[in-house]
Formats: C-alpha cells, structure tokens, sequence
C-alpha cells in the first residue's frame, strides 16, 4: 500500500439547500418578485461534499472526521444521518441551537446564478475550540494526515485548525470564497497553506484581475499576489470547461476538463468534487499534476448529476471513465482507491 496519509480532518459548513430556476434573465431587481420553479435537486455544504467523496474513494482505510455544527432541527438530523450513512465518522460535529447552515441557489435560464446562505447558522459558532477536540487525532498521525480549512466557519476555527496542522506536519489543504479573501490576507491564515484550492472566480478576487480575462492570465495574477504575500501554498485553480491549473512552486500546469460522458446536467459542486479528487490523488502519493488529471475525472462525473453530490461516484465508476477515456490511472492511485491494476 503506498498510501501517503491516513486521515483527513476538515472544518467548514454543514447544511443543505435548494435550487430554484427563475424565469427570465434579467438580473434579480431589488424589490422584484419573480416566479421559479423549484428544483428536485439537493444542495450540500463544501466540507461534506469534499468529505463524501474522499471517504467514497478511498473507502474505511482512511478515517475522514469533519467538524463543525448542526442545528437541534430535522435538517440537521437528514444531513448526520447521510454522513453517517458514507461512513464519515461525525464524533466532532456537534449540535447548536442555531439552525443547520441552509443555502438557495437561483438559476437563470442562461446557466448564471447566484447563491444565498443563513450567516447566523450552526455553522457560524464552530470555534477553536470545537477543533482542539480533534486534538488526539493529529497528535496520533504525526506526518501523516490532511487538514482541510473550507469556508462557512468562522476564520478562526480555520486558523485554529491549520496551527494543530502545522504543530504534527500534515497537510495544509485550504479553500476561501471572493467576499473573504481580503479577511484571509489581513490573518495571516496562508502563512499555514501547503494548497489553495480556488475557483477562477476566487483567483480573480486575489489576484485583483477579473475571471472574464484569459484563465491562465487570471492564475498568473493570483500566484503574483500569493508570492506578494510571502505565501508557501501550491495552488490549483478550476475554471469549469476550460479546464483547471496547478502550481507546485515550479511549473503552472493545465489540464483539460474532462469530457463527462454524456449530458452536463449541474456543474453545482463541481469544484468541490474536483478538490476531493485532489486529495485523493495526495492521499496515494502522486505529485500535484497527477492530483489534478484525477480530479479532472471526478469532477466531470459529478457534473453528470444534479444534485451537488453524485451519489454514484465510487471508484469503480472513477476507473471505468478513465477506461472509456483511454487513461491509465497510476497502480499507487488503483492501489489506495481498491481498484485492480
């Protein structure tokens, strides 16, 4: 088994959604009222779809532990029950009076939208310390686990959790949305990144370019600002159909998206399909580059569902894609994910 790391330990929200299609393109007004339909699809938060599909992948071997809160509602009883059901182990997600963490998500006609959360959500009281419970976790797998800091928690817990990262040599794995990215230069929180996962509308906020430019031009620009900033973060970038970037301190590699296998139903969640697939691909030792070329095959599976987690991703289907694909996944990437060579 040439597996690099043996748990994974995340904070970041927890909760669920709905998707809404609007009628018309305009742009939402400020007092309009508008018709749409709602949608059967179903909406997760950014630590649990990452968790999903790490646990999915690389099956009972790796132990996958999120933190965070969930209200005393029955949305927070659905979310902890499917958690359960994948096999994440939810001992450091605890109950809050708050409500569960719930998301809208509007759609044009177009294929744009946009997104509303509740800021005054469980998930906003996760603190450092809900994350020193995992305390034992980290000291127990010195050098041999992966710290996910995602957004919908307060920066604190993030940083809190990136310290303990840091404190036992694991993996330093973080992701941040436009409207924090000054919040997150300001702490010092990628001081304590080993990889930023960003969308190319994430990179262009950092950057301080705009995702309408030339994707590479857009990532060169947010390496320029990491470098300003005295950052030691690799950094891979996804930007949806034009296919996805990678810097390892050297070289800035691109990948192409993959070719899904059929019709593109949501690319909700994609990005964050795309980052499991990441560190899945750390997980079994590949440098960043392979990392990513995998990924690329995970998130183009999950875009064939419409919900915001592809519960038919599993390795057997990740493996009969490279297959269709003409790909050779690596034996140390087979090996972890329990796939026959």
């Amino acid at each position: 088994m040439s597996r690099r790391y043996d748990v994974v330990v995340g904070t970041g929200g927890i909760g669920s959604g709905i998707f809404l299609a609007l009628e018309g393109n305009r742009t939402l007004g400020r007092e309009e009222s508008r018709p749409a339909d709602l949608l059967d699809q179903r909406d997760y938060c950014k630590l649990h779809i990452v968790c999903h599909y790490v646990r999915r992948l690389l099956g009972p071997e790796v132990a996958v532990l999120p933190i965070g809160k969930v209200g005393r509602d029955d949305a927070g009883r659905a979310v902890l029950e499917e958690m359960r059901a994948t096999g994440l182990d939810t001992a450091l997600v605890t109950t809050s009076t708050r409500p569960t963490l719930f998301a809208v998500c509007f759609l044009y006609p177009d294929g744009d939208g946009g997104n509303l959360s509740t800021s005054r959500s469980a998930s906003a009281e996760v603190g450092p310390a809900d994350v020193q419970r995992a305390a034992a976790r980290f000291a127990a797998h010195p050098g041999r686990g992966v710290a996910l800091a995602l957004p919908e928690v307060p920066l604190d817990a993030r940083q809190a959790l990136l310290q303990l990262a840091t404190d036992h040599g694991w993996l330093r794995v973080a992701g941040v949305v436009p409207d924090e990215i000054q919040a997150v230069r300001d702490s010092g929180l990628l001081a304590q990144v080993d990889l930023l996962a960003l969308n190319i509308e994430e990179a262009a906020t950092l950057g301080g370019t705009s995702a309408d430019q030339p994707a590479a031009e857009v990532v060169k620009a947010a390496l320029a600002a990491l470098a300003e900033l005295g950052s030691p973060a690799q950094v891979v970038v996804t930007a949806g159909a034009r296919g996805s970037w990678t810097w390892d301190g050297r070289e800035l590699v691109h990948a192409p998206a993959a070719d899904p296998g059929g019709a593109v139903v949501s690319t909700a969640g994609a990005g964050d399909a795309h980052l499991s697939g990441i560190v899945v691909g750390l997980v079994a030792g590949l440098d960043l580059a392979a990392a990513n070329a995998f990924a690329a095959l995970v998130s183009g599976l999950k875009v064939r569902s419409a919900h915001t987690i592809n519960p038919d991703i599993d390795p057997k289907a990740v493996v009969d894609a490279a297959a269709r694909r003409g790909l050779a996944l690596p034996p140390a990437l087979l090996d972890v994910i329990g796939a026959p060579a």
